[in-house]
């Protein structure tokens, strides 16, 4: 059976080619998924595992054990109750269920569609046994790409997969790697697999019954591998960047039925594939759309590594350029104004490539005052920090008022300070040291406002450009607390005299961002950012007027219960 070889005429169907649309636009729209999701960034070896320490008696050691087991108790439950609130493992699936549907319509995969349609069709004998022969078909390809994905979470595990969200060594390689896939596919070369392999697996296709009908599936993928892989490679790249255990595989899930569905779907229609329009120049004209986002992607990883390092040269507007030039591209090769030297000549402009150039170059118009300090908070999560921007013409945050003076303590030398100036809220005046942070807080007679944030968090970044902003909270963060900051994914060592084994996680503390992480897990039960901590001039959780204490908060988009966490703390400290 070597079907697979053939390549012909085929076409494709409206329904197919609004995904690509959804998908073209997804750079803005992807975000609303994330809204809710809280970041969750390394943890910097911190790992929850119950060590007695050197105690005196053996009460105390039995102490030492309840206490570790009621920590890591309150932590498991706590990461249960995360998981049960946001959607990143919805986000995951639907990037996954989006790259699917692009995948169908490459040209690897789409004229293969009525080839393998009318191949069950005409094999079987019947209308029923091709239906059933086609559902297999499918379903074999979403065995094998979720086998894929749960091959990912076995080999790195949950622990490594949060690891690989902030290293800077795997940041520039998912970097690297994007680029190589977008060059990919704009036509310089294709990464293909042996095709040795395809071959072998296209000679066990002809045993027949439902092992064939696997092997045909194993064909499928490895010769539509050009086309798949990079975006496979970059689903797995998210997937990893998210730390989730479960997430390679439920993006590998919504990939794999995404493009499994046609082939089953138009076993039961063949009809359908009549209407389809033929296929042509404009399926490599998604490659080569799908080229340039996938190098406008890789910028974000490398914008991790220079935050997280202190590199200091990607800045926002080099970022936003970036971005801009790449749309412009994507506009003027969608209207034949750029060809590449496999490309088809494009003697009008249809329908579909001018609602998706209007698109692009409408999203290009609504970047480019970013490049003079305009907040974009539909993409603000994608960007680095406001504070690396350069040249800011915008408005004061909270409404533009002129900012009254903040009080000042007896501490004249701010520890830490110069390390963070890129990811510093402009207008708000953070500490950056636990004790520090607490002699203000005694000497003002103001509480301490914790903001668990890292350099590369996604949702750190939405909620200080939409939530922050908003006049009330950043009054209230300006005005009635002593705001202190700690960067757990930060990468600065510290004083060889200030380094320690962590009692909690038995690890060696040498890092700033080590050190908060350590406090972040051990002391508030929580190993996700943001994740927002209310504490009294002592350093105890503030109390309600019922006595109970004050919750943290993760990341909270209702700007209104945002309030109510801030104004809660604000009362409890005066009732003190």
């Amino acid at each position: 059976m070597k079907y697979f070889k053939k390549r012909n005429a085929v076409t494709i169907s409206l329904y197919l080619l609004l995904s690509v649309v959804v998908l073209l636009t997804g750079v803005s729209t992807a975000k609303a998924y994330q809204q809710k999701a809280a970041d969750t960034v390394s943890s910097s070896g911190v790992a929850f595992t119950t060590i007695p320490t050197a105690a005196d008696s053996l009460a105390a050691r039995k102490k030492h054990l309840d206490s570790v087991k009621k920590a890591k108790s309150a932590v498991l439950k706590t990461a249960k109750l995360s998981k049960e609130k946001p959607k990143s493992l919805w986000e995951i699936f639907i990037a996954g269920l989006l790259g699917g549907l692009t995948a169908v319509i490459l040209p690897c995969i789409y004229p293969l569609l009525p080839l393998t349609v009318s191949f069950f069709t005409k094999k079987s004998g019947s209308r029923g046994k091709a239906v059933m022969q086609s559902a297999i078909y499918g379903l074999s390809i979403i065995v094998i790409y979720v086998a894929l994905g749960m091959l990912i979470s076995i080999i790195f595990g949950s622990d490594a997969l949060n690891a690989l969200a902030t290293n800077g060594i795997f940041n520039m390689f998912f970097f690297l790697l994007l680029v190589v896939f977008g060059i990919s596919f704009l036509g310089a070369f294709e990464i293909t697999l042996p095709s040795s392999l395809a071959n072998k697996l296209d000679a066990n296709a002809d045993k027949g019954g439902l092992t064939g009908i696997f092997f045909m599936a194993s064909t499928l993928v490895v010769v539509s591998f050009s086309c798949t892989g990079p975006i496979i490679g970059t689903l797995l790249v998210d997937a990893a960047s998210k730390g989730d255990r479960l997430g390679p595989a439920v993006g590998m899930l919504g990939f794999s039925l995404a493009l499994a569905l046609p082939f089953t779907a138009f076993a039961f229609f063949p009809s359908a594939l009549k209407s389809l329009p033929k296929s042509g120049g404009w399926l490599n004209s998604v490659k080569v759309v799908l080229g340039f986002l996938e190098l406008a992607f890789a910028l974000k990883f490398l914008s991790n590594v220079d935050l997280a390092y202190h590199w200091n040269w990607f800045d926002r507007e080099i970022f936003l350029s970036l971005w801009i030039a790449i749309g412009l591209l994507i506009g003027l090769y969608l209207i034949g104004k750029i060809k590449f030297s496999h490309d088809s000549d494009v003697p009008y402009l249809s329908i579909p490539r001018t609602f998706l150039s209007i698109i692009v170059f409408a999203f290009v118009i609504y970047m480019i005052p970013g490049l003079w300090g305009a907040p974009l908070k539909s993409i603000s999560a994608f960007l680095p920090p406001m504070a690396t921007q350069d040249f800011d013409l915008s408005a004061t945050p909270g409404g533009g008022a002129a900012l009254p003076a903040v009080q000042q303590s007896s501490i004249k030398v701010k520890k830490y300070d110069g390390i963070y100036d890129r990811i510093k809220t402009r207008g708000l005046d953070p500490w950056y040291d636990y004790d520090q942070a607490l002699q203000v807080s005694k000497e003002l007679h103001k509480p301490i406002f914790i903001d668990f944030t890292g350099f590369n968090c996604v949702n750190c970044r939405e909620m200080e450009a939409n939530v922050w902003t908003d006049p009330r909270v950043f009054a209230h963060l300006r005005n009635d607390f002593v705001m202190l900051q700690m960067v757990v994914d930060d990468k600065t060592n510290i004083d060889p005299k200030e380094q320690f084994i962590s009692e909690y996680s038995t690890k060696k503390i040498t890092t700033l961002g080590g050190k908060w992480s350590d406090l972040e897990a051990s002391r508030f039960n929580s190993n996700s950012q943001p994740f927002y901590v209310l504490l009294d001039s002592d350093g105890n959780l503030l109390t309600d007027k019922n006595g109970k204490e004050i919750e943290p908060s993760p990341a909270d988009y209702n700007v209104e219960s945002y309030l109510k966490f801030l104004e809660s703390g604000i009362a409890a400290y005066k009732k003190q």
